[in-house]
């Protein structure tokens, strides 16, 4: 078992993406001439590793995100790593950018159209600079009259926000909008 933790670090270390399960078992059994590793096999060798990462008081370890396996720091970590991006990055999504995002995230895969008439402004400029910092990708086209692109997230977006699946984004909370009334109501 200690080979096969030792496989699946290298692995997981090497991948610039997170590594999926399946992935990790067809790279083991082709580098070590095995049948088959079973799902589990590699599970109990990840949450291995991970125990002697935490005894040995390291500042990373495996953890499960974009439908794979990645070595990321531990949360007691952020604050010293949003430093170092913060000086590192001077690149930051604008707010309209932002906003856009999160439509595409929620309601994708999505046109342009739908995202411009929930937003009420353009956002040809927002899409292409998501578009080019690869955190959405163009999904398909719409069965609609004139064919228009369908965006969603990228694997990128996934890994950037820390999620494994769409469905692991915070929901939306229901708002009751009450009538806009002046004065008093009546009795």
């Amino acid at each position: 078992m200690n080979i096969l933790q030792n496989h699946i670090q290298a692995l997981v270390f090497c991948a610039q993406s997170p590594i999926s399960i399946e992935e990790i078992q067809r790279c083991l059994q082709e580098a070590l001439g095995m049948e088959e590793i079973l799902v589990s096999d590699v599970l109990e060798a990840v949450e291995a590793v991970n125990e002697q990462l935490a005894e040995s008081g390291f500042a990373f370890q495996i953890y499960a995100i974009g439908g794979g396996y990645q070595f990321l720091t531990k949360p007691a970590y952020q604050d010293t790593i949003s430093t170092y991006l913060k000086h590192k990055s001077k690149k930051k999504l604008s707010a309209s950018a932002l906003e856009t995002l999160a439509i595409i995230a929620y309601k994708q895969p999505v046109t342009r159209s739908v995202m411009e008439q929930i937003r009420g402004v353009g956002c040809d400029y927002a899409v292409h600079k998501l578009l080019e910092k690869e955190l959405i990708e163009i999904k398909g086209k719409a069965d609609t009259i004139g064919r228009p692109v369908l965006y969603g997230t990228s694997q990128k977006f996934m890994d950037y926000f820390g999620i494994n699946h769409i469905k692991d984004l915070p929901q939306l909370k229901e708002f009751s909008t009450e009538e806009n009334t002046i004065g008093q109501t009546a009795d």
